[in-house]
């Protein structure tokens, strides 16, 4: 049989086009004496007849792309919203000093639940997510009544 409906029998087989078909030059007398679609399923087992693997489209070119969008696209004045610290990419500073507030004041209210009480967990709470407090210092001296 000629190649063609050979390669034509294979790519039904394996479900794909005729050309992703790789039929061995090797193999070729073997190649010309099938008859049927169970001899093309034996040269597949055999490995003489096999489905080519298929191209796909590299990624380098959109790495690339990736890296100049990073280095100034769309990054103008126009696109900016609140200011470069807030934009910066590590944790803003602000939610780590009112996470450590947070934390201290849950500490004070365990170990001196009295002085805590004296102005409110939930006013001392709120003025820590207002930015009142400038560090866990001016918390604790908040707190201990030195100032109010």
């Amino acid at each position: 049989m000629q190649q063609d409906k050979v390669k034509q029998m294979a790519s039904e087989i394996l479900k794909c086009g005729k050309n992703t078909i790789w039929l061995d030059p090797e193999q070729g007398d073997k190649i010309k004496q099938v008859m049927t679609k169970e001899d093309v399923r034996s040269l597949i087992q055999e490995g003489s007849i096999k489905k080519r693997q298929h191209n796909s489209q590299s990624k380098g070119r959109s790495r690339v792309l990736k890296e100049k969008r990073k280095k100034g696209r769309k990054r103008g004045k126009g696109k900016r919203k609140g200011t470069k610290k807030a934009r910066s990419e590590k944790k803003p500073t602000w939610m780590k000093n009112v996470r450590s507030q947070r934390k201290m004041l849950k500490q004070m209210q365990k170990e001196k639940p009295a002085a805590v009480k004296k102005i409110g967990y939930r006013t001392l709470y709120k003025r820590i997510k207002g930015g009142f407090f400038k560090g866990k210092k001016y918390l604790k001296a908040a707190i201990e009544g030195k100032k109010r």
